[in-house]
């Protein structure tokens, strides 16, 4: 992230999280005036890392709603390392897309083995999924969880470090889904919204093994 303040940072996040966000619904978040949250939009907006669109309202003015641009998204954490886009291209021309999913399994495997004891450490279900969420946000993604019920929790990612991956290959989603299942111990993780599909966020429905028993 810039070195913003604190302000323009939440502001940013929270774009990210929702999208799409007007004044109104700032103000309220950040516990701010409309005119505060205006000098920092209009900040963001000199540097490029939001941009305004106009909505038509059923009844009354239309609204502006704050989205992050191209640039605004890759302030977030982008965390590609070897494995970018080009490469997995070039390994899809010589070798089959086959191949490359096969490095996507293997780095699935390596991510387990990983962090299969810090989650085994841990007694009960929410326990598992908290730490979870960590792990994630170590990596990189924004995520937020809550409960839904006892047996119940929705997880949600608002910042995929490897997007630009995920959204040529699909199979790092599904690799993804897979290891919160292995890790967790659940078969029941189901995806409901996915970035690579055109969702601004990846949320996960899972559900304790004893559920489904």
């Amino acid at each position: 992230m810039p070195h913003l303040n604190e302000t323009a940072n939440q502001i940013l996040e929270l774009i990210k999280k929702n999208d799409q966000v007007c004044v109104n619904f700032l103000s309220d978040e950040l516990k701010i005036t409309h005119m505060a949250v205006r000098k920092h939009l209009n900040k963001l907006e000199k540097e490029q890392w939001i941009t305004p669109t106009q909505v038509k309202q059923a009844v009354g003015r239309p609204v502006t709603l704050y989205r992050l641009t191209k640039e605004g998204k890759e302030l977030f954490p982008q965390n590609y390392g070897t494995m970018t886009v080009g490469l997995l291209e070039d390994l899809e021309e010589i070798d089959g897309k086959e191949k490359v999913h096969t490095l996507f399994e293997k780095r699935q495997e390596r991510l387990q083995q990983n962090y299969k004891q810090r989650i085994a450490e841990k007694s009960t279900f929410k326990e598992k999924v908290a730490e979870l969420e960590k792990i994630q946000i170590e990596n990189g993604y924004m995520v937020e969880s809550e409960e839904i019920n006892d047996q119940e929790i929705e997880f949600i990612e608002y910042n995929c470090p490897i997007f630009e991956i995920a959204n040529k290959y699909k199979k790092a989603c599904d690799c993804e889904l897979s290891l919160f299942k292995n890790l967790l111990g659940t078969d029941f993780v189901e995806r409901t919204n996915c970035m690579s599909d055109g969702d601004h966020r990846c949320r996960y429905i899972i559900k304790s093994s004893e559920s489904l028993s």
